[in-house]
C-alpha cells in the first residue's frame, strides 16, 4: 500500500513554527544524528477527527453548555457525538493490526496511554522498522534517547493510503517537549534599557516577603473557603514522570512529607492525595531536572495548603520506561488527567509546558488543540502556567512570543504578579525611591495622594496605607505589579538565578496562529501582537496571581523530606493557586445545586464585565524581555552575548497582555460566578434589559423604565431614542474620581477601610435620568451626533445594563434597569436575599425594598409618583431577618449588611431611600422624585453593575456623586451553607 505525504509534517512544523528561518533540523539545531537503534521504540499518538464538530456547543454560554452536557449524558450520547466515528476508528485500528503495529494503552490508561474511540486516540509502539513502514521515513536521535537525546526526522511524514488520521504526537524526550530551533527574526531591532530593574515592584528578590500558599490565598486574594473545614473538589496536577516519586532510599513517605509541610503551614489535617502512574514514576532520570521534583512539590504544596480538605491527584503520564518507548512527554500527563474517569478531577493544573511551537495547520497542532477540547467536553477546568521568562518565552528569536501549543481557548492561561506589602514597600527602591521618595508609589500612597491611592485601590488596596502597621502591614497589599525580576546591570541582564534563560518574569502576548476566542471578542478585545507586522489572535494570559518578585511561596523542598521548606516562585505557583480557587468555587456551585465549573473562560470574562471588583486590576509593570543571541550584542546573559529588542507588553487599566483580567478577589469572584451561572442555567428565558437584533441594534424586550447615565471626560451631547420616546441631554465632565463599578463593588466588603471610602466622597458624575420604553421597541444612543458601540453588551445585557461607548472612547452612556429580578437558586421561593450597604453620605439614611408588578415600578395599576403609590409600596415592603421593613444606613464611610426574607423567584424588586436628616425621600424611578428647573424629574439612582446601585441622598441632586448609599442585592449567596454571605 502506497504512503501519502502528510502536509506540514516536518519536524520543524512540530517544533519551530515562527521561530526560525532554517529549513532543516541540522540547520535549525546545529546537530546531526544517527538512526534510532533497532532495540529502541517510539510511542506515537494517532489522533482522529471527531464524528461531529463541538465548536457551536462550546461557543454557547456556560449555562447552555451545561444543559446540553446533561442531556447528552442522559442519552449516553456525548462521546458517540464528539468522539471518533466508529467507522474511522475501526478502519485505522484494523489497518494497524494488518501491518503488525502494536497498539498500546486503553480507555483506562493502561501502561500510561489513553487509547479509546472516545478520546479519538490510538497510541502505537514503533520499532525503527515500523516507524519507517508507517511514516515512510527514518527516525533519528542526536544521542541515546534514554540519556536525553533529541528524537527527530527529516522531511515530511506520510501515512498509508486510506488511513484517515488528522493528528500526531510523539512521546519523546525531553519531558518539556522539544524546544524550538530559533533564528533572529527581529532584524536590526535593538534597545538599551536604563540600568536597573526592568519593571517596578520586583526588587526584593534577595530578601522577599514569604508566606505559605494558604496565607497568600487568604490575606491577599480573599479565597471564599480558605480556613473553612469544607471538603473541596479534587484538583489534578500534571506531573510528567515524577508523579509522587521520592529520592531512592528515602526513609520517609510522601504522606509523611506532605503532613509535615501542612503542619508547618498551620494546618492540623493530613493531606489527601493519589497518584496515577500506570507505567511507573521516577524521581530522576538522566538529568535530575528532567522529571522536575521541585515542580511537583511546589504544585502539591500549593493545592494541599489552600484546600487541605480536598483531594489532590498527581498524574505522571506515560512515565519513564525507555525500554517500552515511554518518556513521560507532558502530552501524556495532560491526557491522563483529562481522561481519568475514576477520580474525575474537577480542575487540572499544569506547570509543565509543551514548549514546542507547532504550525497551526500541522497534525501536531491538531493533536494538542483537540486534547484541550476533550478537557472542555469532559467538564474539566484546566489551568496552564503561561510561563516564566517574560515576553520572550525564553525563545531567542528577538520577538515577543506566546506558546501556540498551550494557548488553548479552552484552558485558563495564568500569568504572574509580584505582591509588595505595606511592610515591604520601603525596602524596594523602585516602589519607595523612584523617581524620588516623595514621588514614588510608596511616598504618594503614604501621603494620601488621591490619584495614587485610586490606582492602588483598583489593584486591590483595601486599607489606607498610612494607617496600617505591625503584623497587618505584612498582610496588606500596597502594590501588585507584573512579575518581572530581570535587572540591567553593567552590560549584562540578570535574573535571580541567571540571565534571560532563568525564570524571572511573567510571559504574555498573542498567539497569532489562532483567532481571538469568542469570549475575548465579546469582552471588546482585539489582542494585537507587539511584533513587527502585528497580527491578532488569542490573547494571553487570562488571569494572574502572585508568582515571585517581592513575594515568594513557602513550599515543600523537591525531596518532600519532612522539615525541608524553601522559598519558591513562578507561574508554577500562581497556576495551582487558581486551580485551588476553581475547586473551591466548584464546591460552592455544588452546594447551590449547580454543575461543576468545567470549561469556564467565558464566565471569567462575563464576571469582569458585570462585577469588575472580582479582579484586582494590575496596572504597574511590564514583561519586556525579547532578545536574540548576537556575538556583537552589548549585553551578556547567562554567559552569552545578546541583543535586546524591546518587544513585549505593559500592564494597563482593564485587560492587558501581561496579567489578563487581573488577580482574583476570590469571594467576590465566587459571588459573581454563581450569579452568572444561575442566570444562565435556570433563567435563560427571563427578559434581559435589552435584546440585540441580528443587525447589531438593540430593542427593549418589555415595557420598562430605564436609567440613562453618563460618564465623560468632556462635555457631550447625548440622544437616546427608545421607540417613540426620546431623551436628549448634555453630559457634564465627570470628576476624576467619580465612582466606578469596580470601586463601588470593592467598597461592599466588610473590611474595606472607611477612610478610603470617605476620601473619595463628593466626586461628581456626568448625568443621570430616566426613559420610558415600550415592549419590542428599538433603542439607540448617539453621542455628539455619532452612533455608538456596545463592546461588552452581549455579556452584560443579561445582568441589567448595556454600555454605549463613543467612538473616541471619552464618553460612556449606560442604559440600565432600575429594578432587580430575584433569580434565586433553583427557581425557589420564600428565600433570603443578602443586602450589602456602604454609606458615603453624612446624613442619616434608611432604605426599603418593595415588590413591584413590572419593570416600570407599577403596583396594582399605580405608577411611581401617582397618588397612593407610597402607601402601596409600603404594603409591598420586604421584611428583614430582624423583623423590620426599613434598613438603616451604617453611618458615614461604614459597611452594613441585612437579609431580606420571603423573596420569591422572579420577584421584581425596587428601592425607596429616605434621608432621615432632611426628611426627604427618593425613589428608583425619577418620575416619583422632585422636578428640576427644566420641568423634568431628578434621578437619584446610579447603576454600578450587576444588582448594584448608588444613591444620591440630597434633594435636587446635591453633588451628584451617587455613592451616598451604595447597595447590592445578592439572591444566591445565602443558599446552601451560605459560604458566600
Amino acid at each position: 500500500m502506497a504512503n501519502v505525504v502528510i502536509a506540514n509534517s516536518t519536524f520543524l512544523d512540530m517544533t519551530s513554527h515562527g521561530m526560525t528561518t532554517a529549513t532543516s533540523v541540522a540547520e535549525a539545531y546545529g546537530l546531526t544524528g544517527t538512526p534510532i537503534p533497532t532495540t529502541a521504540t517510539i510511542n506515537v499518538a494517532l489522533v482522529l477527527e471527531r464524528a461531529n464538530d463541538p465548536t457551536a456547543l462550546l461557543n454557547s454560554d456556560w449555562g447552555t453548555r451545561q444543559q446540553q452536557f446533561e442531556q447528552l449524558d442522559n442519552d449516553s450520547a456525548l462521546w458517540s457525538t464528539y468522539g471518533a466515528a466508529t467507522e474511522n476508528y475501526t478502519a485505522v485500528t484494523n489497518a494497524l493490526n494488518d501491518m503488525g503495529i502494536p497498539i498500546v494503552g486503553d480507555a483506562s490508561g493502561t501502561g500510561g496511554y489513553i487509547t479509546s474511540q472516545d478520546s479519538r486516540t490510538i497510541w502505537v509502539s514503533l520499532t525503527p522498522e515500523n516507524f519507517q513502514t508507517l511514516f515512510g521515513t527514518t527516525g533519528y536521535q542526536t544521542a541515546s534517547l534514554e540519556q536525553g537525546g533529541m528524537f527527530y526526522w527529516e522531511g515530511h511524514l506520510s501515512l498509508p493510503e486510506g488511513m484517515d488520521v488528522a493528528g500526531l504526537w510523539f512521546d519523546a524526550p525531553p519531558v518539556w517537549g522539544t524546544e524550538p530551533g530559533t533564528s533572529n527574526l527581529a532584524g536590526e531591532a535593538s534597545v538599551s534599557p536604563p540600568k536597573g530593574a526592568l519593571s517596578i515592584g520586583n526588587s526584593l528578590s534577595n530578601n522577599p516577603s514569604t508566606q505559605y500558599p494558604n496565607e497568600i490565598a487568604e490575606n491577599f486574594y480573599n479565597f471564599p473557603l480558605t480556613g473553612k473545614d469544607v471538603p473541596t473538589a479534587t484538583v489534578g496536577l500534571v506531573e510528567p514522570g515524577i508523579g509522587g516519586a521520592l529520592p531512592p532510599g528515602s526513609d520517609y513517605t510522601l504522606q509523611e512529607g506532605l503532613n509535615s509541610y501542612l503542619r508547618s503551614a498551620g494546618i492540623d489535617k493530613d493531606g489527601e492525595f493519589y497518584v496515577v502512574a500506570k507505567n511507573g514514576e521516577r524521581y530522576s532520570w538522566g538529568d535530575p531536572d528532567v522529571s522536575n521534583p521541585g515542580e511537583r512539590s511546589l504544585d502539591l504544596g500549593v493545592v494541599a495548603a489552600i484546600n487541605p480538605y480536598g483531594k489532590v491527584g498527581l498524574y505522571a503520564g506515560s512515565g519513564f520506561a525507555p525500554e517500552g518507548g515511554a518518556y513521560a512527554n507532558s502530552y501524556t500527563a495532560y491526557q491522563s488527567s483529562f481522561w481519568d474517569q475514576t477520580n474525575n478531577p474537577a480542575a487540572v493544573s499544569s506547570s509543565f509546558s509543551i514548549i514546542s511551537q507547532s504550525a497551526p495547520d500541522s497534525p501536531f497542532a491538531f493533536a494538542v488543540r483537540e486534547l484541550f477540547v476533550d478537557a472542555a467536553l469532559r467538564n474539566v477546568s484546566t489551568f496552564i502556567a503561561n510561563n516564566d521568562w517574560g515576553s520572550s518565552y525564553s525563545f531567542s528569536n528577538g520577538l515577543a512570543n506566546q506558546n501556540a501549543n498551550l494557548s488553548s481557548p479552552y484552558a485558563v492561561l495564568v500569568g504572574g504578579t509580584s505582591i509588595t506589602t505595606v511592610a515591604a514597600a520601603p525596602h524596594d527602591p523602585t516602589v519607595a525611591h523612584e523617581p524620588s521618595p516623595s514621588q514614588s508609589v510608596y511616598g504618594q500612597a503614604m501621603a494620601g495622594h488621591m490619584s495614587m491611592l485610586w490606582r492602588l485601590i483598583e489593584g486591590g488596596l483595601t486599607q489606607l496605607p498610612s494607617g496600617v502597621s505591625g503584623t497587618d502591614a505584612t498582610q496588606t497589599t500596597l502594590l501588585e505589579s507584573v512579575w518581572n525580576s530581570y535587572v540591567i546591570g553593567n552590560n549584562n541582564v540578570i535574573g535571580p538565578e541567571g540571565g534571560l534563560e532563568a525564570a524571572a518574569g511573567s510571559d504574555g502576548g498573542v498567539d497569532t496562529t489562532q483567532p481571538t476566542p469568542w469570549y475575548q471578542t465579546a469582552f471588546g478585545l482585539t489582542p494585537t501582537s507587539a511584533n513587527p507586522g502585528g497580527g491578532t489572535g488569542r490573547g494571553a494570559p487570562d488571569v494572574a496571581a502572585n508568582a515571585g518578585g517581592n513575594m515568594f511561596y513557602l513550599a515543600p523542598g523537591d525531596t518532600m523530606q519532612p522539615g525541608d521548606i524553601w522559598e519558591d516562585l513562578g507561574t508554577s505557583a500562581a497556576t495551582p493557586l487558581w486551580a485551588s480557587l476553581a475547586a473551591q468555587i466548584t464546591t460552592i456551585f455544588g452546594d447551590q445545586g449547580l454543575p461543576s465549573l468545567g470549561y469556564m473562560n467565558d464566565l471569567l470574562y462575563t464576571a469582569a464585565a458585570i462585577a469588575p471588583a472580582s479582579f484586582n486590576d494590575i496596572t504597574f509593570g511590564n514583561n519586556v524581555t525579547s532578545y536574540y543571541y548576537d556575538n556583537d550584542g552589548q549585553y551578556s546573559s547567562g554567559g552569552w552575548p545578546v541583543t535586546l529588542t524591546g518587544f513585549g507588553y505593559s500592564a494597563a487599566p482593564g485587560y492587558d497582555l501581561t496579567t489578563g483580567l487581573g488577580t482574583p478577589n476570590g469571594t467576590l469572584l465566587a459571588r459573581a460566578l454563581t450569579t452568572i451561572a444561575h442566570e444562565q442555567y435556570t433563567y435563560g428565558s427571563t427578559p434581559d434589559v435589552l435584546d440585540q437584533t441580528g443587525a447589531g441594534g438593540w430593542t427593549t424586550p418589555v415595557s420598562e423604565s430605564l436609567l440613562v447615565q453618563s460618564m465623560s471626560s468632556r462635555n457631550a451631547a447625548i440622544d437616546v431614542t427608545a421607540g417613540e420616546h426620546s431623551l436628549t441631554f448634555g453630559s457634564g465632565v465627570s470628576s476624576a474620581f467619580a465612582w466606578t463599578s469596580q470601586l463601588a463593588q470593592q467598597s461592599l466588603q466588610a473590611d474595606f477601610d472607611p477612610q478610603l471610602v470617605r476620601l473619595f466622597d463628593k466626586q461628581t458624575h456626568g448625568w443621570v435620568g430616566q426613559s420610558s420604553a415600550a415592549a419590542d421597541g428599538s433603542l439607540s444612543v448617539e453621542i455628539n451626533g455619532t452612533s455608538t458601540t456596545t463592546p461588552r453588551g452581549t455579556l452584560t445585557n443579561d445582568f441589567g445594563f448595556v454600555d454605549f461607548v463613543a467612538n473616541d472612547g471619552n464618553t460612556v452612556v449606560r442604559v440600565a434597569s432600575a429594578v432587580a429580578v430575584a433569580e434565586t437558586v433553583g427557581n425557589a421561593s420564600d428565600q433570603q436575599a443578602v443586602v450589602r450597604i456602604r454609606q458615603n453620605g453624612e446624613d442619616s439614611l434608611s432604605l426599603t425594598f418593595y415588590r413591584v408588578d413590572d419593570h416600570n415600578g407599577t403596583i396594582g395599576g399605580l405608577r411611581p409618583g401617582e397618588a397612593g403609590y407610597a402607601e402601596a409600596a409600603l404594603g409591598r415592603a420586604y421584611t428583614t431577618s430582624t423583623g423590620g421593613t426599613s434598613i438603616a444606613g451604617p453611618g458615614y464611610g461604614n459597611y452594613g449588611q441585612a437579609m431580606l426574607t420571603n423573596v420569591d423567584a422572579g420577584n421584581i424588586i425596587a428601592m425607596h431611600l429616605v434621608n432621615d436628616t432632611s426628611g426627604e425621600s427618593f425613589w428608583a424611578f425619577s418620575e416619583a422624585n422632585e422636578a428640576n428647573a427644566s420641568g423634568g424629574h431628578v434621578g437619584h439612582l446610579w447603576n454600578y453593575g450587576v444588582n448594584t446601585w448608588g444613591w444620591e441622598d440630597t434633594y435636587g441632586g446635591g453633588d451628584r456623586d451617587y455613592n451616598d448609599l451604595v447597595v447590592q442585592l445578592d439572591f444566591t449567596s445565602a443558599s446552601g451553607n451560605g459560604w458566600l454571605v
